[in-house]
């Protein structure tokens, strides 16, 4: 039996190397240093004012015994700034799961944000959805981008991850490419006759069986329909650097573009005010983080 005083509280910087431990334990195939390393990308990133910056943990003598890794991000809808959080990695360690309802009351209490879970169990899935929970991505659609036909006059840059100002972008999206270009993302800009087009990739591995092909996710464009436009530029770009296919999220196949879709996973789920746009993955899990 436990006697201890359990109370759940803020994570604070002082806390990354407990929590770290205590994520490794509870995700075995996950390094502590990839904790450490997303932990630490929380610490330097832009929080919305008022918000915590890494989540709550449940604190037992002083010692994390539960965690729930929380990532706010500001967007702009139109005029309007809106706040949407990344309900990331939980665990609790078994003999504290009767306090682990603590943990999700209290992340989710803003009526005002839009809560999102982008990486679910498919076991799950049900569970979720009795909380609430709406599914805005139903599937991933697995594109070959090499397949089609590039753009006539077009070409494609790589930003690096100092670039000052980007041709053809806003600032506000110049910035978001090189602050992802810095996560270790590629961020490309594609320039047609019909405009430039912004995207950041991840690099992944998409394990069928024993097979892992290379592979790159899509964590940023404006539409799918420009990504479909570009597709046989990006893939170009791809194939010098080994990766063949791009996963994207998607409510059902893509005009334009040469792959298949699946609902077996991928499926993303938001409660709140405001539906999350498909292709926009940016300051999530999975890139703080990493796949």
């Amino acid at each position: 039996m436990i006697h201890t005083k359990v109370r759940c509280r803020e994570i604070t910087e002082s806390d990354a190397e407990a929590v770290a431990d205590l994520l490794s334990r509870g995700f075995v195939g996950r390094s502590r240093n990839y904790w450490i390393q997303g932990l630490r990308r929380q610490a330097f990133r832009s929080v919305p004012e008022g918000y915590p910056r890494f989540g709550y943990m449940l604190d037992s003598d002083g010692t994390p015994v539960g965690v729930l890794l929380l990532i706010y991000t500001a967007r702009k809808n139109g005029e309007e700034t809106t706040i949407q959080c990344n309900l990331s990695s939980w665990y609790v360690d078994p003999a504290y799961r009767n306090y682990a309802p603590l943990l999700t009351k209290i992340a989710q209490r803003h009526k005002d944000v839009t809560y999102f879970n982008i990486s679910p169990a498919p076991w799950t899935w049900p569970i979720i959805e009795t909380q609430g929970f709406r599914a805005y991505c139903r599937g991933i659609f697995f594109s070959v981008p090499a397949l089609a036909r590039p753009p006539r006059w077009s070409e494609i840059e790589v930003i690096p991850p100092h670039a000052k100002t980007i041709e053809g972008l806003s600032e506000a999206e110049a910035e978001l490419l090189t602050r992802h270009a810095r996560y270790n993302c590629l961020s490309l800009v594609c320039r047609t006759p019909k405009g430039t087009f912004p995207f950041i990739l991840q690099p992944v591995r998409i394990r069928r069986g024993f097979l892992a092909p290379p592979a790159m996710k899509l964590i940023y464009c404006r539409s799918a329909a420009e990504y479909a436009l570009c597709a046989g530029r990006i893939g170009r770009l791809l194939l010098r650097l080994g990766k063949i296919a791009v996963t994207i999220d998607s409510n059902g196949p893509i005009p334009g573009l040469v792959g298949f879709y699946t609902e077996r996973r991928g499926r993303k789920y938001f409660k709140g005010p405001h539906r999350p746009q498909l292709g926009d993955l940016t300051d999530t899990e999975l890139v703080l983080y990493g796949p």
